[in-house]
């Protein structure tokens, strides 16, 4: 009877031992479960954290737009070189070295004067602007003679290219029935040039000797003679 006291009671024991197992393992599920939605609080926190990334995936899709602000600067720097197109397509002034430069006698029969034309011909392969007077210099035997000015109001213009404008180079004839002075070259530089062109002079042969000041060889403006093609 005592033995199968004892073994009820270790049977007993056993059992509460089993059913505080059960408890414990129940709690350590509970405590688990807890764990677990931490876990998953974890996993909100790292959704949150990809929520962040998002703002990264938005960021880069600022990055995006940054490009196309890129783009819109290469715009801006198209639209630029527009600008340095317009720059460059912008007319110069027409040098020395862009016109081919020849002279001849234009005087006609029943004027008081004697006149010579020079002609200046675009050969740049670009439109260049011309205006004003041009320098003119008469070489003769007694030294070199500076043209004055007519004094006629100077027109701007854009020479194209191939093709001329002249001006007018007027002198008194020598009448005087000694030889003047002997004309031997023109010397002619284009407006706001630095560069001169010797031609052959194409006129008469002398001019008179004045005793008076001043010079008896007069310029006109670019265009004074008229513009050919």
């Amino acid at each position: 009877m005592r033995v199968h006291k004892v073994t009820i009671a270790a049977l007993a024991l056993a059992a509460g031992l089993s059913l505080t197992a059960c408890q414990n393992g129940d709690d350590d599920k509970a405590e688990s479960a807890p764990s677990a939605t931490s876990s998953a609080a974890g996993g909100s926190t790292g959704s949150a954290g990809g929520s962040s990334d998002g703002g990264s995936g938005a960021g880069s899709s600022d990055q995006g737009g940054g490009k196309d602000s890129a783009g819109k600067t290469s715009g801006g720097q198209g639209s630029t070189a527009g600008t340095g197109s317009d720059a460059n397509s912008k007319t110069g002034k027409c040098r020395t070295a862009d016109l081919q430069i020849t002279a001849s006698d234009s005087t006609i029969d029943g004027d008081d004067d004697l006149s010579v034309a020079v002609t200046l011909k675009n050969t740049s392969g670009r439109n260049c602007t011309i205006s004003g007077y041009a320098g003119v210099d008469l070489k003769t035997n007694a030294g070199s003679l500076s043209a004055q000015r007519t004094g006629q109001e100077p027109t701007s213009g854009v020479l194209k290219n191939g093709e001329s404008v002249a001006f007018g180079i007027t002198y008194p004839a020598n009448d005087s029935g000694g030889s003047g002075v002997r004309i031997t070259g023109l010397l002619v530089t284009p407006p706001d040039e630095t560069r001169t062109v010797t031609l052959n002079w194409p006129g008469a042969a002398s001019l008179p000797v004045t005793e008076g000041g001043g010079s008896p060889v007069k310029v006109g403006p670019i265009g004074s003679a008229g513009q050919g093609g």
